[in-house]
């Protein structure tokens, strides 16, 4: 199944949430992004049934290992860019929804020479 951009922000989001609060839900989740309750529901479920993620009898979210490292790519995606962005003298908020924006769209070979660049 391939991801859209939406399926991998909630992936991303399920990720930060886990290292922030550990156990998460869909409520959880929309009140982080900012969506309604049933817009969460359906992408859980895309996401459950694309075997991105599962859900337990108590309603907690977790990723599975394909979900895990697709969130893992997106995170560092996101906070390179983000410091990267800034390094450049863009504020901080600019930098973070430029680097949201940029993240999914951007090339494996653009993001490595970014990345060699921003660490040497």
């Amino acid at each position: 199944m391939h991801l859209q951009e939406s399926g991998e922000m909630y992936l991303e989001t399920i990720f930060v949430l886990s290292k922030k609060i550990g156990h998460v839900r869909s409520l959880d989740v929309a009140e982080y992004m900012g969506f309604s309750k049933p817009s969460v529901s359906r992408a859980v479920s895309l996401l459950k049934n694309g075997e991105f993620l599962t859900v337990d009898r108590e309603g907690f979210l977790s990723l599975t290992p394909t979900g895990l490292e697709i969130a893992q790519k997106i995170y560092e995606r996101h906070t390179l860019l983000t410091e990267y962005l800034m390094s450049l003298g863009v504020d901080p908020d600019t930098a973070s929804r430029d680097a949201c924006k940029m993240e999914h769209h951007i090339s494996e070979t653009t993001f490595e020479a970014i990345k060699r660049h921003v660490t040497k």
